[in-house]
Formats: C-alpha cells, sequence, structure tokens
C-alpha cells in the first residue's frame, strides 16, 4: 500500500471553495520564502508567488506521520483525519446554507471538525508542542488526538454569526491557520503575531472562520457580545472545557452582508495570524495591508455582532424529564445558582500594605499578594480555600456542639444522622460542584511550597505530613471530606447519613487536628480537583488504570499502615450490635458465664469510648436501606492528581508512602535522560537528620518562634534552582553555595529543634530531582484540558520521608 506523506492541513474540499468560478487553482503565497546562501556570498531567495492547485497547496510532508523504527504510519492522514474530514465537508457545506434542519443535524460535527481544523495545522501543532517539555513527533500525534474537542463547549455557549462576502468586490482568503482568532487587546508585534495569538475563553476573544470565499462564521463570547466594554482579557465566566451544555442549535445570526472594506479587515487578521502560506481567488485580495492600516484595536467594530441579534443566546433554561427531574441551565453553562455568600467584592483600589489581603490567606497585603503578578494571585472574587475551611470548621463546631468544655466523648455520643447531614450539607454549599479550583489554587510564585501525597488518616498523617509545614512556606493537603456531589444517591451521606458513621468521624477528627495550622496558613486543605471537572476525573481514572496495569501494592511496605488496618478492623468489629457481640464471645469463650459475657461487653464499650475514632451509636451495621458503613481508605492524591496540583501550584512533592514513592521514580526515569543535578546537595540532605513534630499545638508555638523558619528560604532556593536550570546543565558554584547554606541551616536548626521540649521524631529523606524534572506527558495533559495557564511543566523536585518511631526532645 502506498504511504501518504504529504499531508495537507487544509483539506482539498475546504480549499476548493475559495476558488473563483470556472477556475481549479488560486493564487498562493508563501509569507516567509526560503533563502539560501551562494558560495560567493550572494543570498538568494526561493520564489513566493504561485497559481497553485489544491494538491500542491498547505501540504507538508510528513506532518502527521508516525514512525517505528523505520517504518513510516499513514493511518493518522488516512484514518482520523479521513473520518473527520469526510463528515466535516458535509457540516461546513450544511452551514453555507440556509437549512436550520441541516444545521441542527450536523451542528456537533461541525464544531468537532472546527476544533480539530484549529490543532492540525503547523501552527497549531507548535502550540500545542509548546504546552509540554518535549514530545517526539509520535507522542505529538498521540497528544493531538488526547485533547480532540477541547475548544467545542466554550464556541458552542457564544455567540454564532455566519457573516457574508457576497455582495463585496473581494471576497475572504485561506491561510495555513484558517481557524483564527481576533482580541482587539492583543495586538500581534512585528514578527511576534505568530506567537501570540489567545486563547479562545478571554472575553474579548473572537474566533474566525471562512467557511468559503462568500461566507464567514464569527464566533463571539455572550459577555463581550453584550457588554463591549468588558475587559477582554479576563477569563469568559465558567470557562471550563469538556462541558455538556445545552445549546440552540439553529441559533445564527445571518444579517450582516459585508463591505469590501470590512472584508478587508477580515482578510488582514487571517493574514496576520497565518504562520506561512496564504491563497485567493485574486492575487490582489492577498494584501489586504495596502487598504488596512488602521490600529488593531480598530479593527474591532468589524466583529462586533449586532446588538439586535443578541436575543437568540444568553438567559436561563429549564428541560423537564419523565423521571420528574428538572434540568436547569444559566447563560453560561452553569447548572446551579450562584451562591452569594460566597463571593467577595475586589477592592476598588489596591489595599495598604498592613492591610488584610484580598486573596483570604489571613496575612497582610504587603507580606502576600502586593509583589505578585495579578495572573500569579489567587482569585480575590471568592471566599477563599482559607477562608472556606473556616466556614466549616465554625459549621462543624456548631453543629456537633464543639466548645471547650465538651469532651471528645461527649461529642462523639451526641453525634446524629441528622447532624451528619448537616456537615456534609455544609461542605456541599462551600464547594458547588462548579467551582473553579485552579482559580483559587496558589500558583507557581517563587514560594516554598508543598504537596503531600499519602494516607489521610488521623492516626497516619501526624506522623510525617503535618511536621512537614514548618519546612516550606506552604503545605497543601487533600481534604479528608468526601464531596457528596461525587456520590451516586444510593451512597450519598445527604440520603445515608448513617452509612457514613465511621467516616464522618474520621474527617471531623483530622479536619480538626489540622485547623490550627490551617488557621495560620501553614497548611491549605484542597478538596480533590476531580470533584470539580468530571472530565479530569474519568481521564485521571483511565490514565490510571493504563499506568498502573502490573503494578502490586504491598500494604507491609507502608509504616503504620498493618497496625492502623488492625485498627480499624476491631473498629468495624467493635460496631456490631450488643446482641451479636454476645454471640461473638460465646462462640469463641463457651465456659463464661452471663456475668462473665456482660463484663467482657462492657470492656468492649469502654473500649469504644477511649478510642477517639470509634463510633459510640449503636446499631451501625445494622442490615436494610442505609445499613452498613462506607470505611474508604484515602491515599491520597493518586499519582496524576499529586502532579497536576504539583505543577499547578509550584510544589515541591513530599511523601511517606513506598509505593507513591516507586510511581515518583518510574516517572523519572522517563524524563530527560543525564546526570541529576546537585549531587552533592542531595547526598547531605539524604544523610542529615530531619525532626519532625508532630503536635499540632507545638508545631504552631515552634512555627510562631521562627524555630525552623530557615528551611523554608533554603527550600524555596533549591526549587528554583532545578526549576530553572538551563539547557547547558548544572552550575556547580551555585550547587556549592547551596550545599553549604543547607548545612548551615541544618546545623543551627537541629539542636534547638531538640531543645524546644517539642515531642519530635527523627526522619530521613531521599531526594528526587532528575534533570528536566519529573513529567508525565498526560498529566501536562490534563493541565491542559483543565485551562491552566500559569503551570510548571514539570515536578522539579519529590522528596521521600522515612521516619522512626516518635520521641521526646531532651
Amino acid at each position: 500500500m502506498t504511504k501518504t506523506r504529504n499531508n495537507h492541513c487544509v483539506p482539498q474540499w475546504y480549499q476548493e471553495g475559495f476558488f473563483e468560478p470556472g477556475r481549479n487553482s488560486y493564487s498562493y503565497i508563501d509569507l516567509s520564502p526560503c533563502q539560501h546562501a551562494l558560495s560567493d556570498g550572494r543570498v538568494v531567495t526561493e520564489k513566493s508567488k504561485f497559481v497553485s492547485p489544491t494538491s500542491r497547496a498547505f501540504c507538508q510532508r510528513d506532518l502527521y506521520s508516525t514512525f517505528f523504527g523505520t517504518s513510516v504510519n499513514d493511518e493518522i492522514e488516512r484514518k482520523l483525519f479521513g473520518d473527520i474530514d469526510t463528515r466535516g465537508a458535509h457540516a461546513v457545506r450544511a452551514f453555507v446554507g440556509g437549512d436550520a434542519g441541516e444545521w441542527h443535524r450536523h451542528f456537533t460535527t461541525f464544531f468537532e471538525y472546527l476544533d480539530i481544523q484549529k490543532i492540525r495545522t503547523p501552527k497549531g501543532l507548535d502550540w500545542l508542542s509548546a504546552q509540554y517539555p518535549r514530545l517526539t513527533q509520535n507522542d505529538l500525534m498521540f497528544e493531538m488526538q488526547g485533547i480532540r474537542m477541547m475548544h467545542c463547549t466554550i464556541w458552542m455557549e457564544g455567540v454564532r454569526e455566519i457573516v457574508s462576502a457576497q455582495d463585496a468586490d473581494i471576497k475572504f482568503i485561506v491561510s495555513d491557520h484558517p481557524v483564527t482568532i481576533y482580541n482587539y487587546a492583543v495586538s500581534p508585534d512585528a514578527g511576534s503575531g505568530y506567537r501570540n495569538e489567545p486563547s479562545i475563553a478571554l472575553k474579548g476573544s473572537q474566533t474566525i472562520f471562512p467557511l468559503n470565499r462568500d461566507f464567514c462564521l464569527i464566533l463571539t463570547n455572550l459577555e463581550y457580545a453584550q457588554d463591549h466594554s468588558a475587559n477582554p482579557l479576563e477569563k469568559r465566566t465558567f470557562a471550563g472545557n469538556y462541558r455538556n451544555s445545552m445549546v440552540r442549535t439553529d441559533a445564527f445570526i445571518r444579517t450582516r452582508k459585508l463591505t469590501s472594506e470590512e472584508v478587508i479587515r477580515v482578510n488582514r487578521v487571517l493574514k496576520t495570524r497565518a504562520k506561512r502560506y496564504i491563497a485567493a481567488g485574486k492575487e490582489e485580495w492577498l494584501h489586504p495591508e495596502t487598504s488596512s492600516a488602521e490600529p488593531w484595536a480598530d479593527l474591532r467594530s468589524t466583529f462586533l455582532p449586532p446588538k439586535n441579534g443578541l436575543w437568540h443566546f444568553g438567559g436561563e433554561m429549564y428541560a423537564g424529564f419523565e423521571s420528574g427531574e428538572v434540568y436547569y441551565q444559566d447563560a453560561f453553562g452553569r447548572t446551579e445558582k450562584e451562591r452569594d455568600f460566597l463571593k467577595k467584592k475586589p477592592p476598588s483600589k489596591p489595599p495598604r500594605l498592613g492591610d488584610l489581603c484580598g486573596c483570604g490567606s489571613g496575612r497582610a497585603f504587603g507580606s502576600c499578594c502586593e509583589r505578585k503578578p495579578v495572573a500569579l494571585r489567587p482569585t480575590w472574587e471568592e471566599r477563599s480555600i482559607r477562608e472556606r475551611n473556616l466556614m466549616l470548621f465554625t459549621g462543624i463546631s456548631e453543629i456537633l456542639g464543639i466548645t471547650g468544655d465538651c469532651d471528645w466523648v461527649t461529642v462523639r455520643r451526641e453525634i446524629t444522622d441528622e447532624k451528619i447531614r448537616d456537615v456534609y450539607g455544609l461542605y456541599d454549599a462551600l464547594w458547588p460542584r462548579e467551582t473553579n479550583l485552579l482559580a483559587m489554587l496558589p500558583k507557581p510564585d517563587g514560594k516554598a511550597r508543598a504537596t503531600y501525597t499519602g494516607a489521610l488518616h488521623p492516626s497516619l498523617i501526624s506522623n510525617c505530613a503535618l511536621g512537614l509545614s514548618l519546612y516550606f512556606d506552604e503545605l497543601l493537603i487533600e481534604h479528608p471530606f468526601i464531596h457528596p456531589g461525587t456520590v451516586n444517591k444510593k451512597f450519598s451521606p445527604l440520603e445515608h447519613p448513617k452509612m457514613y458513621r465511621q467516616e464522618f468521624l474520621k474527617s471531623v477528627s483530622l479536619f480538626t487536628m489540622i485547623m490550627p495550622l490551617v488557621e495560620k496558613g501553614l497548611v491549605t486543605l484542597f478538596p480533590d480537583p476531580c470533584n470539580f471537572d468530571f472530565h479530569l476525573r474519568n481521564q485521571m481514572f483511565e490514565m490510571a488504570r493504563v499506568r498502573s496495569k502490573g503494578m502490586k501494592v504491598d500494604p507491609k511496605e507502608e509504616a503504620g499502615f498493618t497496625e492502623m488496618m488492625k485498627e480499624e478492623h476491631k473498629r468495624a468489629m467493635l460496631l456490631l450490635p450488643r446482641d451479636a457481640l454476645r454471640h461473638q464471645v460465646l462462640r469463641d469463650s463457651p465456659e463464661l458465664d452471663e456475668k462473665a459475657v456482660e463484663a467482657v461487653l462492657d470492656s468492649f464499650d469502654l473500649l469504644r469510648e477511649r478510642d477517639p475514632l470509634a463510633v459510640l451509636q449503636e446499631g451501625s451495621l445494622e442490615g436494610g436501606k442505609g445499613g452498613g458503613q462506607l470505611t474508604p481508605f484515602k491515599m491520597a492524591p493518586n499519582f496524576e492528581i499529586t502532579m497536576y496540583v504539583a505543577q499547578a501550584t509550584g510544589s515541591c512533592i513530599v511523601t511517606d508512602s513506598v509505593f507513591r514513592w516507586r510511581e515518583l521514580r518510574t516517572a523519572a526515569t522517563r524524563g530527560i535522560q543525564g546526570a541529576s543535578p546537585a549531587p552533592l546537595l542531595r547526598a547531605g540532605m539524604e544523610q542529615a537528620e530531619f525532626v519532625l513534630p508532630y503536635d499540632v499545638q507545638q508545631i504552631s508555638v515552634l512555627a510562631e518562634r521562627g524555630v525552623f523558619g530557615d528551611y523554608p528560604n533554603i527550600m524555596r532556593k533549591i526549587f528554583k534552582y532545578l526549576s530553572t536550570l538551563s539547557a547547558r546543565g548544572s552550575k556547580p558554584n551555585v550547587e556549592a553555595s547551596l550545599n553549604a547554606e543547607f548545612k548551615r541551616v541544618l546545623a543551627s536548626t537541629l539542636p534547638i529543634a531538640k531543645k524546644s521540649g517539642a515531642r519530635l521524631s527523627e526522619a530521613r529523606l531521599s531526594c528526587l530531582w532528575p534533570a528536566g524534572g519529573i513529567q508525565d506527558n498526560t498529566v501536562n495533559r490534563l493541565l491542559l484540558m483543565s485551562s491552566s495557564e500559569h503551570h510548571l511543566a514539570s515536578a522539579p523536585m519529590a522528596l521521600f520521608v522515612k521516619g522512626n518511631a516518635p520521641q521526646r526532645g531532651s
């Protein structure tokens, strides 16, 4: 079989729509013709103007080929694009016509084609490749398929207009990047316009796509169409990708007939955003800049949809189903009403340095966001993660009656199903399903930040994770509470709170344990990002399934895991009704009389009372609807989400899990090959003795006294060095300086910590900082799908903490 290696980035059937009537070729220009230096010093430029048929236009050798050794594979060109182009041709022709029934029939296909056409061009592939630290040609083709349909939801929810050039003397041109973005506030500077195409999610970004020589599609975000003064560089409301959304398939504005001057302006944008090639039915149409020299921002009037056509778009939508359920959607695709108590009004002018920062960190503006660019600040328009955790803590305290004079046994004894439902209901209210978590998380801003991944269990987390908060500016830990909105109603804590008595007790215990560190800003308890993005969750599950094939988990390798599971089993047995326990005792010890059996049962009651994580309500394991207990074990976040959060927030990864460490090491071996930087520093850290306080109150006191205060600074420097290593390799002088500073910090901190009287556990570190960082293409794809804009290309470093038995300081 003949291999197809001359790949068209613009399909031939599409090109034919720009021919002049009766012609089968058009004028074609190379905007960057090749140059050759001759032996005599002269430079010769290749021909730049052609009359070309479609077979020789907008094509490139092996643009979509994949390679396996010496074998070349062309299945992407033949099978993937063959199918998409066949369906796309029918869809484009349907929207050139005026049959609304055909629009409905081809609506989804049309936007699917539009999305792949934006990505498949040389310019689109360059953009995609730049989102990853390194991609081979085979990887690039795989990732291109992985992010398909990323733009469709935002496009569908926008204002859709098809303008006509039928009455104009000049017609639309076609470029090698026909799906073009215009934003009047993002001017393409001379020589850099190719790189500066703005995101479609920005309010002022409009998508331009000529359907043929006479018709052009213009897609405009609703907020900008309704209010031309909207900030064009802000993201549109609810700008998530891969969402289900309900839209009218017949809503298209088709009333505008452009003048020749307006067509010239459209062509100017198309040419400016092209990479190298443009074509048109007549050569004179290929030079719009000769007739349109006005500032870039002044072109905007040509692309604005008419106000009298906007009634087709926006508004609230309700749909009823036979089940009686009602689907709701607002103008931006949100299926929940906004919760006003979570909104904040940003200050009209910058706060003073001593004022509380608008990000909700609890710190002064001068020591928080003042020096950060706005793009690197968490949102100031919503309650922060910290503020929501404080609200949750206040709510839990009121619901459960946790006060200074109320002991934990009394609190546990008085827990009811209604209280459990109320707490989970509060959590659900504080974290709407359509929360933009990335806007609330910190960004890579130079802070010494760490993301913890490991067992989220009250009896284990204090051994390592909490003490680590003293070594960094901020420690991120996943929230212990299950989000009710992500659970099937059959197992929801709102519907069946009785099933969550044990899980609820563990979550409350862990949450209240960590809260003093949250309040001080040492720890950030963030919810699982998958709670707010089901596409992210589904992609993550599939990636984890593929990655973990053949991997085995040995619980015996995890420190404290076996003991923890034994305790969990004991608690489960103590949940049995008293009669069931009596039967169990008599079966195991038939020689006991009634009095002795009652004594044993009373001792079980005492065991439950003394165990702070034991449920004190009887009947928790009774059968029937809502019976039994859901007791999930959380080793969180998993590998993909750990990397996702670490790269999104600019964090070092820390773990005390042997299994997670193995996953990180495996990922590191897939990175750039070469010597790991800073070997002396790594050896020094791995040989050093670290101490971890494990009592929360003592951690708070040590933080206030600044005992470990020099560690965040050295961690910040190490992380920055590893993040910014140039392609030329390591810098020995910098590494020597970092090694010397680490030794000074260790020597000055360790004696003071041991003399502080705090209960400490000793720990050793293993360091992982491969050349190029820890990186996985699937994680970068997840970040790209989530519209993340300020994440790291890789996680520069990870630390494995292996602790010894806790000991009291001298």
